[in-house]
């Protein structure tokens, strides 16, 4: 009987979540024009509670549509801007001496930094040193901050969505893979259309601003994370998902060979294990209480791109990941 009632329970949660979803993209389209995939893109690592790498040229938008989600999902957002002379004390906080003005006592006192807060915009990550992407990276994968021996957990949900222009690579300080692979998506942002600049031109040199609703709590957006890690999933759809990622690692017996050409190093496990979690979470915002191999297929780019180390070769050949994921998706077939 309680089965029964949880089951009830968990189909209606994930009808509600598909009427959430239809809400949130109406109210996104009142700031943001077009962006439709990185949008469904976005709502699926966030119900993931996974970070996000969003690679894309000055001007199309990036910080207005992550705190354009914070707004709508009513959570607490904060943007740090990434420099040179950023100190780690600058993102996770700092110990202040403060003095007790009745006593003449005077104690350490942490302020929180910018860190803390449940969207984190971190912009042009790559233009700090390590040291500084380190502190930010540390936060993101266990959820806490250390300072001066003591632990401060994050509020949850805690995202991070960090932001790297590909165009100005002089001066910057290129994330190693180690901590590439902490972000669950790579989403790259294009140019828009030439009829949706059109709309953007229209709507931005307007005086009307639009105002925007609250969908989802913080609260809301942890119980669906919860949702989600039990929608079941058939076993081909995680056979699929596990050959897909083993076929980019050159030393795999099965791999092709533009892989072992093209590429140095593979996807390792978690790869596979986002690219379930990702599939989970598309199917559950669509309404539908299984995932397919064609969700797998849809993630399978910005979780796969930013894993894939290419060798010369494939610089030689002009061959990116992106591509090579392109020919995976053809190469490996649904049994």
């Amino acid at each position: 009987m309680a089965d029964e009632l949880s089951q009830s329970q968990d189909i209606q949660a994930v009808e509600r979540l598909r009427q959430a979803r239809d809400r949130i993209k109406t109210e996104i389209a009142k700031i943001i024009i077009g962006q439709d995939v990185v949008i469904d893109q976005l709502l699926i690592s966030i119900l993931s509670n996974g970070h996000v790498l969003l690679i894309g040229v000055p001007g199309l938008a990036k910080t207005l549509l992550v705190s354009t989600l914070a707004r709508i999902l009513d959570l607490k957002f904060s943007r740090i801007q990434f420099t040179p002379d950023l100190m780690p004390s600058d993102i996770t906080g700092t110990e202040i001496i403060e003095e007790d003005k009745s006593s003449g006592k005077r104690s350490f006192k942490f302020v929180k930094g910018p860190v803390f807060a449940n969207i984190v915009l971190a912009d042009e990550i790559n233009r700090t040193p390590p040291k500084t992407q380190a502190a930010l990276l540390q936060a993101m994968q266990e959820h806490e901050v250390t300072a001066a021996g003591e632990t401060y957990r994050l509020v949850e949900p805690f995202f991070v969505l960090a932001t790297q222009n590909p165009i100005e690579q002089e001066g910057t300080y290129p994330l190693p893979e180690a901590q590439l692979d902490r972000f669950m998506f790579n989403i790259l942002i294009d140019y828009p259309s030439e009829a949706e600049e059109q709309r953007i031109v229209k709507a931005t040199t307007a005086v009307q601003q639009a105002e925007l609703s609250h969908v989802l709590s913080g609260d809301d957006i942890v119980k669906l994370q919860v949702l989600v890690r039990r929608v079941p999933v058939s076993d081909h759809v995680i056979d699929y998902a596990v050959r897909l990622a083993r076929a980019t690692r050159p030393a795999e017996s099965g791999a092709p060979d533009y892989v072992r050409n093209w590429v140095s190093w593979g996807a390792g496990p978690r790869a596979s294990q986002y690219l379930i979690l990702g599939a989970k979470t598309r199917a559950v915002l669509a309404g539908r209480f299984t995932p397919s191999v064609e969700d797998v297929r849809f993630i399978a780019k910005p979780v796969l791109r930013h894993r894939i180390v290419t060798s010369f070769n494939a610089e030689a050949d002009g061959v990116g990941a992106s591509e090579i994921v392109d020919r995976l998706l053809e190469f490996v077939k649904e049994k």
